[in-house]
């Protein structure tokens, strides 16, 4: 639940609901290959779908059935390619659907990166020098609200969830930053999902 309170005791009660969410890091691509067969060794092969990305890199998005084989002859092939254009790292991103594929990947010198619910992301690192990709996300940026209406009373919650739910603990509303969310904007939804408080921040 979510109280004010003032110098003279607890004012208005607001329903509320203290939800969880999850965080998943992405990795953002700006640009389209268009190129959509090459040949290798006399023969042609399937090119992967790819885009490239804002490091010098690319990241081939997997998303429909393919013969390990063929996918392991398309990837060497582009692998050389991207080679000799200077391009750094290389990511895959595979469904669960296509889990079948992974074997060929770490075979060519790929290795797992992170993993979500619905999909497997493995990295390789052309250049013969350390690689400098970056770790998965570690940490997630929290928020917490000091609430203060016209009539001097303070805004509290207690939880329903965490290590929190049940000890009757009365505290000032808290939650996570979505990615890419700015922080003041956060802490403006945080409020509402939890206490249903529409809020303007004061900044002095």
């Amino acid at each position: 639940g979510a109280l004010f309170l003032g110098p003279g005791g607890a004012g208005e009660r607001q329903r509320s609901g203290v939800g969880s969410r999850t965080m998943s890091a992405s990795i953002y691509s700006t640009k389209v290959d268009a190129e959509s067969a090459m040949t290798t060794n006399g023969r042609d092969v399937e090119l992967l779908p790819f885009v490239n990305d804002k490091h010098g890199g690319v990241i081939i998005e997997m998303t429909t059935p393919m013969d390990p084989q063929l996918f392991s002859a398309s990837l060497k092939s582009l692998l050389s390619k991207w080679r000799e254009q200077g391009i750094r790292g290389v990511w895959i991103k595979l469904p669960i659907s296509l889990a079948n594929l992974i074997q060929s990947a770490v075979e060519e010198g790929f290795w797992y990166h992170h993993a979500e619910e619905t999909y497997l992301m493995l990295a390789y690192w052309l250049p013969n020098t350390p690689h400098t990709l970056p770790v998965n996300a570690t940490h997630r940026v929290g928020v917490g609200a000091f609430v203060m209406n016209d009539k001097r009373e303070v805004l509290v919650v207690q939880e329903k969830s965490g290590v929190l739910k049940g000890l009757g603990i009365w505290k000032f509303p808290t939650g996570v930053v979505e990615p890419g969310e700015d922080i003041n904007i956060g802490v403006v939804r945080e409020v509402k999902e939890e206490t249903g408080v529409c809020i303007s921040i004061y900044v002095n």
